[in-house]
């Protein structure tokens, strides 16, 4: 591996190394931006008489530093271990397993639509004109306006009420059940972004197609499908897979509403849950996983785009 290519790797790694520090800073003192004794927060409300306040106190390290909470915190972390959840009455790394599967083939299957029919529709919309491409966008902008629990309303009235196609609660057994389960949430948890990345993947080949390699290659006489495949698509993937990383890591995010609206038993709807029933330690989990994800895509993505641009390595891709 050349030094451009080893500097530009490491750069981005220690970047999301510190991004992943400050993070976890912020998640973990924004807990003392909450009015009140974080032990009677912790007892939900009960008043304990001052024996047991202090135990609960000494139990949860509530009476050291701050520092020293943080650092005792993110060594357990670094160890597998996240706390106990006071509400489940369980290690915060068990709840999570427990949840954690159901949200990520949500979002995988909402990716993978989000990938093919994003990319389908932006390519169509690019190399077509006309009425075509008007029709294309008109729809892109409407499905792109419709935030998710709308789209979820929308599509369990027409497929699952209406048609009878598509369970619309719960998350099936596993296998192809689960497919069939999750399929109607994660075109909800997905429609809006799939307009996204068709609208940034019909502008970025457009613009592709104005360039003089493709004039170029289209003079030599080869092929449209071909100087679309080679020239055009090829060199505008640096955007779209940008906005690929940036809205996958989003689904986590989102993922609660869908979760919510389809009964589903994710992280998203627990993270609802233990807000409400000030579940401190499995919020903190909650909140560093879906932050350590969005980084690391988006990290994983940056890493990927000098093999499609060796320009990017050098600095030089925008001379």
């Amino acid at each position: 591996m050349a030094v451009p290519a080893v500097a530009f790797v490491a750069r981005k790694l220690l970047v999301l190394a510190v991004t992943l520090f400050a993070a976890s800073l912020a998640v973990f003192f924004s807990r003392f931006l909450v009015p009140g004794d974080p032990a009677r927060f912790l007892l939900r409300g009960r008043s304990p008489n001052p024996e047991s306040l202090a135990e609960i106190t000494r139990q949860f390290g509530l009476d050291k530093p701050a520092w020293e909470q943080y650092w005792t915190w993110v060594g357990g972390i670094l160890q597998g271990d996240w706390g106990r959840s006071l509400s489940y009455r369980q290690d915060v790394s068990e709840v999570l397993l427990g949840r954690l599967p159901t949200t990520l083939q949500l979002v995988a299957l909402a990716a993978v639509f989000i990938m093919v029919l994003g990319l389908l529709a932006g390519i169509a919309a690019s190399l077509n004109r006309g009425f075509a491409d008007r029709f294309i966008l008109i729809a892109l902008t409407a499905a792109g306006a419709v935030p998710p629990f709308v789209a979820a309303i929308a599509l369990v009235a027409v497929f699952s009420v209406g048609l009878g196609w598509f369970p619309s609660f719960g998350s099936g057994d596993g296998g192809l059940d689960r497919i069939w389960h999750l399929t109607l949430p994660a075109l909800a948890l997905g429609l809006s972004y799939i307009a996204v990345l068709a609208r940034v993947t019909r502008s970025s080949m457009r613009e592709q197609m104005l360039r003089e390699h493709v004039e170029v290659a289209t003079s030599r006489g080869l092929g449209r499908g071909s100087v679309v495949a080679r020239h055009v698509l090829r060199n505008a993937l640096g955007p779209i897979l940008t906005v690929s990383g940036v809205l996958v890591a989003g689904l986590l995010v989102s993922s609660a509403v869908i979760e919510r609206a389809f009964g589903l038993s994710g992280i998203g709807q627990l993270l609802i849950q233990s807000i409400d029933r000030l579940d401190f330690a499995v919020v903190q989990a909650i909140v560093m996983v879906v932050v350590t994800a969005f980084v690391v895509v988006n990290t994983c993505v940056d890493l990927i785009q000098p093999l499609l641009d060796p320009r990017i390595t050098a600095g030089t891709e925008n001379r």
